[in-house]
């Protein structure tokens, strides 16, 4: 217990530590990616020991879901927040000057604890299913769980200031009690909050725990197409609303996290045009697990998760939203061909790398998420760089709060060109990487016969 204890404390002191220098230095643009490196790097030297935790909100929701005995989510969170309290003095000690926890100016607690909840929700959720399922935890879980605070960094940060994590809100609001304390005790309970959510959500999921070779439910996979949607389209919204310099990077590592959470459920598709390239792929194959029913709800439940989403962005930004069309300067059909090229990159990459390889690598994930950073930052002045119609739908629907109801009609002509992406990729799949693997399996076959 003393070696998980110094492991928990270490890995936790480094976090908040880190946070103080980027925030204290003005660091900018990388302060996210920092802050995210830090915790990856932590969990990978110290999972082995003690689960890497480094949050009462992450050892809280393992001691819902029976991963960690509740005696010891008591030592470890004393722990974290002790650890958390002494990093803030020690950046305050080394940099002379302390910030303060607080809602951003302009916002209310209300928005706030929103994303604290939805943030720690995700954070707590990938750790539940990349690192405490059943048959293991996986070689990406750090990569996974760190880079879930790049996916809310940046869009959350500048609302909350991003902590989703009891041991960060506690270090810097008791570093800087002469400017005033007690929004620590607020955002320990938003946390906690999203932890309880996490583990419930997981039980529904997987109720299982997420045995070897666990067979998941249709409630189960719709249910994990809906969340990935939602958590996608959420990071996307308040991306575009915060103005983030890092906004596709922020962006498809949401992507990327959900992936290596839910894709051994329901393949993490998260993309009603990466679900048809799925489908089209898999037609000439007689022993398809996707058939058109599993298709259409699949492409329902992420519309639906991208709605919920861009109304919850809404809603955080006090009812305002943004259009969705094309970037100044830019006409329709510039927009709808750069939706098409970039879609297409995306889904072809998730069918050669993931869906038709049969030595899948583990980094995948990080794989299909590059592509939105690809596509966010090549396009993104130019369409939006949607590449997915649940986006497209989800901020369309949004904006009519706002903005009338003209990005509905571009919302059916993005989802258009992003199906047609979403085939040519298909085509492309079939005709290189599905006609490899048929040549290597008759060649096989060939050697067998011979011998």
């Amino acid at each position: 217990m003393s070696a998980k204890l110094i492991a928990e404390f270490t890995g936790t002191f480094l976090l908040i530590f880190t946070i103080g220098c980027n925030v204290l230095s003005k660091s900018g643009i990388w302060a996210g990616t920092s802050i995210a490196c830090v915790l990856m790097v932590a969990i990978f030297a110290f999972g082995g020991v003690s689960g890497a935790n480094f949050n009462p909100a992450v050892s809280v929701a393992l001691g819902i879901n029976g991963n960690l005995p509740w005696a010891e989510v008591g030592m470890y969170s004393v722990t974290q927040l002790l650890a958390g309290i002494i990093a803030g003095f020690c950046y305050f000690a080394l940099m002379g000057d302390a910030f303060n926890l607080a809602p951003a100016k302009g916002f209310h607690w209300a928005s706030a604890g929103a994303c604290e909840v939805l943030y720690t929700f995700m954070l707590c959720f990938v750790v539940l299913n990349v690192a405490a399922v059943k048959k293991g935890c996986q070689p990406y879980f750090g990569l996974a769980i760190g880079f879930v605070i790049v996916a809310g960094a940046y869009g959350a940060g500048p609302i909350s200031g991003g902590c989703f994590n009891p041991a960060v809100a506690w270090g810097i609001d008791v570093s800087s009690a002469h400017m005033g304390l007690g929004w620590c005790f607020a955002y320990t309970v938003f946390e906690l909050i999203g932890a309880a959510l996490a583990a419930v959500l997981f039980k529904v999921i997987r109720p299982d725990g997420g045995e070897e070779k666990e067979v998941y439910s249709t409630v189960s996979m719709l249910v994990s197409e809906f969340l990935g949607a939602y958590i996608l389209v959420l990071t996307v919204g308040l991306n575009v609303m915060a103005k983030s310099p890092a906004g596709a990077f922020s962006i498809a590592a949401s992507l990327m996290c959900m992936i290596y959470a839910l894709g051994d459920v329901s393949g993490g598709k998260f993309n009603p045009a990466v679900s048809l390239a799925v489908f089209i792929s898999k037609i000439k194959d007689a022993e398809s697990d996707h058939p058109i029913s599993r298709t259409v709800g699949e492409m329902g439940a992420q519309i639906v998760g991208g709605i919920a989403a861009a109304f919850t962005y809404a809603g955080i930004y006090g009812g305002k939203a943004f259009p969705l069309g094309p970037g100044a300067g830019y006409k329709l059909g510039q927009a709808l061909g750069a939706e098409t090229i970039f879609t297409f990159v995306l889904c072809l990459v998730v069918l050669c790398a993931a869906v038709h390889n049969k030595t899948p690598t583990p980094f995948f994930g990080l794989a299909i998420g590059a592509c939105v950073t690809c596509g966010g930052n090549a396009i993104g002045a130019i369409s939006g760089g949607s590449l997915n119609p649940a986006v497209s739908i989800g901020i369309a629907s949004a904006a009519t709060l706002s903005h009338g109801t003209g990005s509905l009609v571009n919302a059916i002509a993005y989802s258009l060109v992003e199906f047609v992406g979403a085939g040519l990729a298909a085509g492309v799949c079939m005709a290189t990487t599905q006609a490899a693997l048929v040549d290597a399996d008759d060649t096989k076959k060939t050697d067998e016969a011979t011998a």
